[in-house]
Order: C-alpha cells, then structure tokens, then sequence
C-alpha cells in the first residue's frame, strides 16, 4: 500500500463522511483489484460504525500508516459531524478475524437497513458480520418476485433472504442451516420487521442428512442456494454443491424457479451452469443478476455470481 493508495483511502472516506449512506453500503471494494495496492482491503458503513477489512496483512510500515490515517480521521471535524459512533479494523487473515476498536468498543447487536428492512449484525464479534451486502440485487430480486409462494432458503445463515421473502408477500419459507445461532438471528430478524413467525420455519440440520424434511414441507415455487465457498468438516463448493443441484428437481414446483449463487472466486459462473446442466437438466439457465455497483470487479467472474433457473 503506496502513498497513492492511502491518498485514495482518505479521499473515499472523507467522501463518505460529509454525507454518510442511510443504509449500510461498501464503501471501497479493494478485492475488485481496480485500485492497484488496495487488493487486501474493504471498508464498509454500517450505520454508524466503520468496519475497515483486511484480508492479507500488511508490511508493518503500511499498516501503521493506515492506522495514523484511520486516527487522524476519527480526530477530524467531518468525523464529528457524520455521527458515526465506532471505528474498527478486522484481521480477516489471522486466526478468529480479530479486531481492533480504534475508536468506540463492541456494544453488541445493532440494526442496519436495506431496502427498508432491518437486519441485526454485531461488527467485528466474529469472522461475518451476520450480513452480506454484496447480495442486495439477490434479495431485491427475491422481495419482488416472492409473492404467494412457497420458498425454500438453503444454507440460510441469518435469513436475510428469507426476510425479503416475506416482505415481498410469500407465502411461507423454510430456512435450513447448521447454526443454530444463525437462524436464532434470523428470527429477530424476522421479529425486526414486525413478520408473522408462522409463515417462517427455521431447521437447525446437516442438508445432506435432512432431505427428507425439508422435501416432507414442499414442493417449493422458489429455492434458493447460497452456500458457502467452504465450511470446514460439511462443506466444499466445488465437491457438494452438485450434491445439492442433484435434488432440486425433486424439491420445486411445476413451474418453479432458482436462484443459485456462488461467492468462490476461483470459480466461474459456467462452473454453476455446467453442474446445473448435468445434475438438474430440467431447469433452465434465465439470467444473471448485476452485483451492485459498489461491488465491480476488474474480472466480471471473480465476483459474485448470482443465477437464475427456471424449470
């Protein structure tokens, strides 16, 4: 990270600062590799905390720099005036993502926005957040095209995708995921929004050891799949994920749909073509999402892909 880099570190910041984002927004997208010497590097707004990321270290010249420079920032008149209330710099790369307060401390679970809708998050407690916000066309997509039916949430973590769901009318949704804690975030999310809990189910299991309840709550007209790149001891994209594609015929409605999303950058999106192809042939490829534009990348198929099937 050069004098350049920093340079333009200061400017974004002082930028976002005279007139903060009313919801939570990325603010500098340095995995996008179009800033040369800020690959390593995220900064988002979350409604009043500063969460600077770091996914490889830095020389200790470097780093020290940035810190002087994130200091000087919360000393300055604009970071008065923003109102923000916490700064943080997240280690993505050492063990346990720690991070370091530079100015307020952890206070806990704070609400954010998309859209209108309220998601819980608690910046810098563990390696996420709770939320993702590269996925705002994702939930866009599903809050306009839910209403009336039964949707099926994999790998749901905190059911950001299940609450837009429901704000868009659906008829019920079922959110499977490992983590008991995450889909317990996911129900205050849900009560966040003021939502009936009887439309939401919430199945805390192994999805390779509970087809057959989540099959037993269906046919579904909506699925939609956002594993994770890799998740030690249950998951590995490029291994399971056709695993997963294999049953969604069985699972969807006559005229049902999919939305099949990847975050591995190693991985294109013809990777989820190709596996959809040959395990789900019924369904057919519709579309690609934008990511948001805050989000581009220098290699279109690095980023986020987020795809469309329709049976």
């Amino acid at each position: 990270m050069d004098a350049s880099a920093l340079a333009f570190v200061q400017q974004c910041l002082d930028e976002a600062l005279a007139a903060p984002p009313n919801e939570a927004r990325r603010l500098l997208h340095g995995r996008g590799r179009r800033w040369p010497g800020l690959e390593q590097l995220t900064i988002d707004w979350l409604e009043g905390v500063l969460q600077v990321t770091l996914f490889k270290p830095l020389g200790d010249e470097a780093y020290g720099q940035l810190l002087a420079l994130l200091n000087g920032l919360v000393a300055s008149p604009q970071w008065a005036s923003s109102g923000a209330e916490g700064l943080l710099v997240q280690q993505r790369y050492l063990e346990g993502s720690p991070a370091l307060w530079l100015f307020g401390e952890p206070s806990g679970p704070r609400r954010i926005h998309e859209a209108g809708l309220a998601y819980w998050i608690e910046p810098g407690r563990a390696q996420n957040s709770g939320f993702f916000l590269d996925m705002r066309e994702g939930r866009r997509w599903v809050r306009e095209h839910a209403e009336g039916k039964r949707v099926l949430n994999l790998f749901a973590y905190t059911c950001a995708f299940s609450v837009a769901a429901i704000a868009g009318g659906a008829q019920a949704v079922v959110n499977l995921d490992m983590a008991s804690p995450a889909l317990a975030r996911g129900r205050e999310n849900h009560r966040a929004n003021g939502h009936d809990l009887s439309r939401v189910s919430f199945l805390p299991h192994d999805l390779f050891k509970s087809w057959g309840k989540v099959s037993r709550q269906g046919p579904y007209d909506l699925i939609i799949v956002d594993p994770p790149s890799f998740q030690r001891g249950s998951f590995i994209l490029s291994r399971d994920y056709p695993k997963v594609l294999r049953k969604l015929e069985g699972l969807l409605s006559a005229d049902g749909q999919v939305l099949a999303c990847l975050n591995d950058p190693a991985l294109p999106a013809d990777f989820l073509r190709d596996a959809m192809a040959t395990q789900a042939p019924g369904l057919q490829f519709v579309e690609r999402l934008a990511n948001p534009g805050e989000f581009a990348d220098s290699e279109a198929e690095a980023g986020l892909k987020v795809l469309l099937f329709r049976r």
